[in-house]
């Protein structure tokens, strides 16, 4: 989903539309977040942002606005130009100190045991339980009105 193909296959495009229908469906929305869930990504499978009724991980999930190394290739290459602009040097020392900190926090902070503790989701569940939660919050979610699904224009 990243890079020159995808924006050249209408990549943004395609997303508009998915998040499109996401976010007008009035059907009880259950996510449950199996592994990295960052970014676009995250509100195209109906992240916090669109209200799901239930919003459970997995431990071995994360959850961001990107991956930590992502971030922290983003920054040093900021850095890295600036240090050019200026005529100064960067080596890979500096670089790796800058990009340790900003991984580490990235992982900690994108831990599900940091989500919950913030209540930015209902829980962490054990893999093997999954089926029984999800079909208990389903059960639990049916017991509200469902209103009616109104889109908006798709453009193809």
């Amino acid at each position: 989903m990243v890079g020159r193909e995808a924006e050249a296959g209408g990549i943004a495009k395609h997303g508009a539309k998915m998040v499109t229908a996401v976010a007008c469906a009035k059907v009880p929305k259950l996510t449950l977040i199996i592994g990295g869930s960052y970014g676009a990504g995250n509100y195209g499978m109906c992240g916090r942002a669109y209200a799901p009724r239930f919003l459970y991980m997995w431990p071995n999930a994360r959850i961001s606005v990107m991956g930590g190394e992502q971030a922290a290739n983003v920054l040093a290459q900021i850095t890295r130009d600036q240090h050019q602009r200026e005529g100064k040097t960067w080596t890979d020392k500096q670089e790796q100190a800058l990009k340790k900190p900003i991984i580490e926090r990235f992982e900690e902070e994108g831990h599900p045991y940091y989500s919950s503790a913030r209540l930015w989701d209902d829980g962490i569940i054990d893999p093997a339980n999954t089926r029984k939660i999800l079909g208990l919050s389903l059960s639990a979610a049916l017991n509200a009105c469902i209103e009616d699904t109104t889109f908006g224009v798709f453009r193809m």
